[in-house]
């Protein structure tokens, strides 16, 4: 390519570039969002991670166990999977979000067997509409427990 072609080539560009900007009207610089840290107070274990990330719009909950004030999980499992929703329900009110605005969900298991346990607790806790959903086979989880739920929400 020459000289005189490169300069009509970059002039053409920046013409479009122009008419561009144009159309969309001002162009400004988007501020990434900030990030909100949420830790519920009745918290049983102390470690070192935030029970969820609010960053923009979405909620990043880290995973959430089902234990007594003991600290460990009830001998019922359908206690465990109660105890463990009303966790997540909890770290959703604390960012001001409902359990509708969940949109996807990992649960880990100790024992597969229990899936249908698990499933005849957690459709309680949702309306018609349901978050995408994996049940995932865990060797052991911290304590005993049973059930483990990470998940990630969008407020509506």
């Amino acid at each position: 390519m020459n000289t005189k072609t490169k300069r009509v080539t970059l002039v053409t560009a920046g013409a479009f570039l122009a008419g561009v900007a144009v159309g969309l009207g001002a162009l400004s610089v988007v501020a990434a969002p900030v990030r909100k840290y949420i830790n519920v107070p009745e918290r049983l274990i102390v470690a070192p991670f935030s029970d969820a990330v609010l960053t923009g719009d979405t909620l990043y909950l880290a995973g959430r166990l089902g234990f007594e004030r003991s600290g460990k999980p009830p001998a019922d499992p359908i206690s465990e999977a109660t105890l463990v929703l009303d966790g997540v329900k909890s770290v959703l009110a604390a960012a001001k979000m409902t359990m509708d605005d969940l949109v996807s969900v990992q649960v880990f298991c100790t024992d597969l067997s229990l899936f249908e346990t698990w499933n005849g607790v957690y459709r309680g806790y949702f309306g018609r509409d349901l978050p995408a959903r994996a049940f995932i086979g865990a060797g052991s989880l911290l304590r005993g427990a049973h059930f483990e739920m990470q998940a990630i929400a969008v407020r509506k």
